[in-house]
């Protein structure tokens, strides 16, 4: 198929640990919606072009609330990425989701206010987003799991939650009864708008601790417990790094163009095309450009 980039968007602890160990030329982007949470880092990794952005910026400045999610896609879409790998450290709504656990997640909840969480604030884009994660990747990233020394789920619904704070015991154990597998902050709007980019986008989730639900192990200090969870970001980071690697090099194989997440606009732009203004179309060009270039 066409040129592959794979961005690879990486949460806590992971976004920097791939920069350090990547090399690569730094790019600086401006874009209609301000500037992303870092720069983004164009390396080449297991024979793949990849483009690694910290989702949190320099130094995790960047609370989930915080992070410039429009300007991070579009900035990926700018340099012509075609897929995105995340990745994001979650709380445990399961007993069988375990601390250093990997989850190739297949369903979320959104619970987030933070907004806006489209592109489009001149237009009307309705894109179909009943699987919010790209089938091909999701697959792709399982049957790559198999060779990653840690549990590797194939699926499970992530609740995205606006934070910063944690939940309350309450909201935890409502998750459960909703079904929930995982609880998180950073996965919307980023996967709404790798849709309405046309991106294929998966999800490589880090269970780091149980959520509130499951009360810690009995005479723990909270420096012990806060120690524990770093200890399980740091070793599901290192999982994730070369779950990434695995999917990275057989990506092209895997995932064809020909992906309806690669069209998620071809009918979702309901504004009569007259009505819209050509200097919206060319702000978005990278994402309107091959619908609305010539205004028909």
């Amino acid at each position: 198929m066409g040129d592959v980039i794979v961005g690879l968007v990486g949460g806590t602890g992971l976004g920097e640990a791939l920069t350090q160990q990547s090399e690569g030329e730094l790019k600086e982007i401006e874009t209609p919606f301000g500037k992303p949470s870092s720069p983004i880092l164009l390396s080449q990794i297991e024979g793949q072009a990849a483009a690694i952005l910290a989702r949190h910026g320099e130094g995790h400045r960047l609370a989930p609330s915080q992070v410039p999610y429009r300007a991070n896609i579009f900035a990926l879409k700018s340099l012509g990425v075609t897929h995105i790998l995340a990745s994001g450290a979650v709380g445990s709504l399961r007993d069988s989701i375990r601390p250093r656990d990997l989850v190739v997640c297949d369903q979320i909840i959104d619970r987030t206010v933070r907004g806006p969480k489209t592109f489009f604030d001149e237009m009307a884009v309705h894109v179909g987003f009943a699987d919010p994660f790209c089938p091909g990747l999701r697959g792709l990233l399982i049957e790559c799991g198999m060779a990653v020394d840690t549990t590797v789920h194939t699926r499970g619904t992530y609740v995205c939650m606006e934070g910063p704070q944690f939940s309350t015991r309450a909201e935890s154990l409502l998750h459960r009864q909703w079904g929930a597998d995982l609880i998180g902050m950073t996965c919307m709007p980023e996967a709404k708008l790798a849709r309405e980019a046309e991106i294929c986008y998966a999800l490589i989730a880090i269970a780091t601790d149980y959520d509130c639900w499951r009360p810690h192990e009995p005479g723990l200090s909270p420096d012990a417990v806060l120690g524990s969870i770093h200890a399980n970001v740091e070793a599901g980071t290192a999982g994730a790094i070369t779950l990434m690697k695995e999917t990275l090099g057989r990506i092209t194989e895997a995932v064809g163009p020909d992906c309806g997440c690669r069209s998620a606009l071809e009918r979702a732009i309901w504004t009569d095309r007259k009505a819209i203004d050509p200097e919206t179309v060319k702000r978005l060009e990278p994402l309107v450009g091959k619908y609305l270039g010539d205004k028909r």
